[in-house]
Formats: structure tokens, C-alpha cells, sequence
């Protein structure tokens, strides 16, 4: 355990009995240090770092004042304290103006008092060389600190670009990203619309960090659930007072992103009164916070996005028309996962590669069975729930892949695509009933394969068969473990409508 090291104090004084009743009385808090003439301390001050210094003022030689001037001049740190019997005002006004005294101490002292004041002196000179530090500290920091808020804005851009989405060559959404791209740098409002969990967010940072906002502020606001006054308070701000929790004034988000961008996510769920406000806003490009008469000049680019299909909105008469086209002047409409399964092992890897970092647990990543199984589910939960998926799956792992038998249930339970003419007789009217139950069978035996990593005595053990009965069944049904990737994602498509 660290120790706190005591402060250094040199005592001055031609008088030896003296110098002893002094370090007597200071060595109770005090590393002490000795000196019978000013050339003896000069010489100690050479060597050591002191925080105060005690001298007496009549001495042989020079004076107290006379020393501690040079001291001033030499080692200004220290805090510096005139012992003497005589109240001579011209020592103590040439002490104070040229020695820089801290105090002037008079015989005889009390030991007490001379403890507080040596305490108070030392502390002052901490403290001042704390200042010191810092300020030196501040002065050699401050271009470190431009030089790293630029490389963490640098850094922050490139994680954002559109080029760098993650998706393979013949992806559904290279086009889009070609139009966001193209729209990225002019001032225009942008809609994106998608299922949740599509990589709505994503795009509206590209937008801004690829536009000439970019090293402006990109704020965000979740529209979905939020009361009007809270909303209104959230995006324009309010003054204290202005209703019941105000206890202050409050800058909205509005003011907060002027100059930059706002992302305001589910627009499709603020209410028809709530409308007419944001659209005012958008018009007249001011805001007037809650219980503020004054109103406030905004420079901000919107970016909205919203789950659903607002043009209809606008034809039952749910949604402004006029603040539709306020929000839509270029609208990018994402895809749900399930019709781009083909960019499932990019998107994985890439999620992996995050996760690995976060729980410091590296793998070599997935097998061509978990993929094959990745890509034949639908995820209803898109981008999001891939995410989750290979979080839970690494979180899970005790080897050095990740197996299709990490998958979660309704993961592995997805027919693969080669399956699906099998589906559809289950699913339909058409087909006799062998044919069904053959193609459950076929089903539930894989399921438990890929569970058990494909081994069959366990598979066997769980299903109630034996190894010969279970081998004829795989025999009967063709299965084999899948060692590459599907490739037909036409045929996997037509699952996600069952």
C-alpha cells in the first residue's frame, strides 16, 4: 500500500538550540532539514525539493531577507517564513516586497500555531505546483486533443460510409446505396422507410457524415410513444416554468443539431396536432420553445424514417399530405433481410468481428452448415435480430467455430430452400398424408442431427431409435451434412411466405 510522502521543510538558524526545538516541534508531520547559515542552505537547496522554508532574520552573514530574496529568485516554489524576536517594519516591508514572505513569524512562537501556519504554507505550495502542472499540462495538451477530436471525427466518418455497408457484390441494396450516395451531399430532406431493424439509423448517420454537414452535430429523437408536450419540449426546447417538471430551461434537439443534421425516427406515429407544429418548423425553418415568446432561427437538415406506408397514411387521411412532402422530397425505401439473404454471411461475419472485440472471446467464425441454416430462416427481425443471433451464438461457443447446434430453435427449426416444395404439401391441401408426415420426419431427424453436431448416437438416444434404425432413415431421406453455402436464394425466398 502506498504511503503519502511528507512534506520537506528546511529550517534556517545560526542558533543550534534553536534549530533542534524547531525540528522537535515539526518532525511530528514533517521530513526536516537543517541549516546553520545561508550558504548551508543554498547548498541543501541544490539537492532537495523543499515546500517551505523557516529562517531566521538576524544571522552572521546575510540576513534572512538576503536569503530568502535569493531563494525567490532561484527557487521561487517554496513558501517562504521569517522567524524573528524584533518587529523591525522596515525587515518586514522589505521582506514582504522583495523576499516574497509568506509569514512573518514572531519569538517566541507557540508550537501549535507554528504547526498550522508550516501546515497552510505547505499546502499553498502543493496546490501551486498542482496549478502549475496542470496549466504546463493544458499547454502541451491542447494541440494532442485537436489532433485526437479530429482523428476520432475522421475515424467516426469512415465507419459510416456508404461504400463500406456490408454486402456482397450482387446485393438488393448496392442501388440504394448508389442513390444515397448521390442525394448524400445536397440539402435535401430524406425519408427512408423499411421494417424495423432494417438499418434505418445506419443510413441516416451515411447521409449526414457524407454530407457537407458532417462535421456538424447528427442528433436523434425516437417519435414513436411520446406524448406532444414531451415531444415538443424533446425537439424545441421549453423554459423553466413553462409546465409542471420544468425546473429549467431545456435546449431542444432542434437548436441543438443547428448546423448539422436530425434524425427523427417513427415519424409515422406523431399525433395530427403534433403535425402541424413540425410542419410550421419545417416552413418557416425557427422554432419557439415552451412558454418562450420569442422564436429562434434553425439551419438543420431532417432525415425521417417510419415502419409505415405513409403515402397510404396520407390517403386515410392519418398523415399531412403537405408535411409528407415536406419529409419526402427523396425517399429510400430498405428491404427486409429476408430478400437479401445472399449478403446473411457478410452481415454475420461483420457482427461477429464487433462481438469478438466486445467479450474478448476470438473465433475463427461460422461453419457452412450455420450459414446454410442462417440463410434459409426469415428473420422477421432483420439486421437486429442477425445481430442478436451471433451475439448469443459467441456468447455460447466452447470451440473454435460457430456450429449450426449454437442457432437458437426457431433458427434451426427454418426449412432449408431445397425443402420448400416439401413445405408446401404440409402447409397446403394437396399431397397424401405419407407425404406429409415423411417430410415432418425428414424435418424433425435434420433438427436433431445439427443439434448434436451430427452425432448419431445422441441423435439416436434423444429421437428413441437405434443407430441402424436411424442410419436407414438417413439413408431413406438423403440427408448429409451440409458442407457449403446455398446459392439458390430464390428457392430460399419462397419460405418467408409460409
Amino acid at each position: 500500500m502506498l504511503t503519502k510522502k511528507r512534506p520537506l521543510v528546511l529550517c534556517v538558524d545560526d542558533e543550534i538550540r534553536s534549530l533542534e526545538t524547531l525540528e522537535r516541534t515539526l518532525d511530528e508531520e514533517f521530513d526536516v532539514l537543517t541549516a546553520s547559515s545561508a550558504a548551508d542552505a543554498l547548498a541543501i537547496l541544490e539537492d532537495n525539493q523543499v515546500e517551505a522554508i523557516i529562517c531566521d532574520q538576524r544571522m552572521p552573514g546575510a540576513t534572512g531577507v538576503e536569503l530568502l530574496t535569493e531563494v525567490r529568485q532561484r527557487w521561487p516554489e517554496p513558501a517562504r517564513m521569517i522567524l524573528s524576536g524584533y518587529t523591525d517594519s522596515e525587515d518586514i516591508i522589505r521582506g514582504l516586497n522583495e523576499a516574497g514572505i509568506y509569514q512573518y513569524i514572531t519569538k517566541p512562537w507557540h508550537p501549535e500555531n507554528l504547526l498550522m501556519v508550516v501546515r497552510n504554507a505547505c499546502q499553498l505550495c502543493q496546490l501551486q505546483n498542482e496549478n502549475e502542472l496542470l496549466t504546463m499540462e493544458m499547454r502541451l495538451t491542447a494541440d494532442q486533443v485537436e489532433r485526437n477530436v479530429s482523428d476520432k471525427k475522421a475515424l467516426l466518418k469512415s465507419g459510416f460510409q456508404l461504400n463500406e455497408i456490408r454486402r456482397s457484390d450482387n446485393s438488393p441494396l448496392n442501388q440504394l446505396c448508389d442513390q444515397a450516395a448521390r442525394v448524400a451531399p445536397f440539402d435535401i430532406s430524406v425519408l427512408i422507410t423499411g421494417p424495423s431493424g432494417t438499418g434505418k439509423e445506419l443510413f441516416a448517420r451515411a447521409l449526414h457524415y457524407n454530407s457537407l454537414r458532417a462535421d456538424q452535430s447528427f442528433v436523434v429523437e425516437n417519435c414513436g410513444a411520446m406524448p406532444d408536450e414531451l415531444l415538443s419540449s424533446e425537439l424545441f426546447g421549453h423554459k423553466k416554468g413553462s409546465f409542471t417538471g420544468a425546473i429549467s430551461d431545456h435546449v431542444g434537439l432542434f437548436e441543438q443539431a443547428n448546423g448539422g443534421t436530425i434524425f427523427l425516427d417513427e415519424i409515422g406515429e406523431i399525433s395530427p396536432s403534433f403535425q402541424v407544429k413540425l410542419l410550421r418548423v419545417l416552413q418557416e425553418r425557427e422554432v419557439r420553445p415552451l412558454g418562450d415568446n420569442r422564436r429562434r432561427k434553425v439551419d438543420v437538415r431532417v432525415v425521417a424514417s417510419t415502419n409505415r406506408d405513409l403515402e397510404e397514411e396520407v390517403r386515410a387521411g392519418r398523415f399531412r399530405q403537405d408535411l409528407y412532402y415536406r419529409l419526402a422530397e427523396v425517399t429510400l425505401t430498405l428491404p427486409e433481410l429476408s430478400q437479401r439473404k445472399v449478403d446473411i454471411p457478410m452481415l454475420a461475419q461483420g457482427f461477429l468481428e464487433k462481438a469478438i472485440v466486445e467479450f474478448d472471446k476470438p473465433v475463427q467464425g461460422f461453419t457452412d452448415e450455420a450459414l446454410v441454416c442462417m440463410q434459409a430462416y426469415c428473420w422477421p427481425g432483420n439486421v437486429r435480430e442477425l445481430q442478436n443471433e451471433v451475439r448469443r451464438m459467441l456468447v455460447l461457443a466452447n470451440g473454435e467455430q460457430l456450429g449450426a447446434d449454437l442457432l437458437s430453435p426457431r433458427v434451426l427449426r427454418a426449412a432449408p430452400a431445397e425443402e420448400g416444395s416439401e413445405l408446401e404439401l404440409l402447409a397446403g391441401l394437396d399431397g397424401s398424408l405419407k407425404d406429409r408426415i415423411e417430410a415432418l420426419e425428414k424435418r424433425i431427424l435434420k433438427e436433431a442431427l445439427i443439434r448434436h453436431r451430427w452425432n448419431k448416437s445422441q441423435a439416436s438416444r434423444e429421437l428413441g431409435l437405434s443407430r441402424v434404425g436411424l442410419r436407414s432413415k438417413l439413408e431413406r431421406y438423403q440427408l448429409e451434412r451440409v458442407t457449403s453455402v446455398l446459392a439458390d436464394e430464390k428457392s430460399a425466398a419462397s419460405d418467408c411466405e409460409h
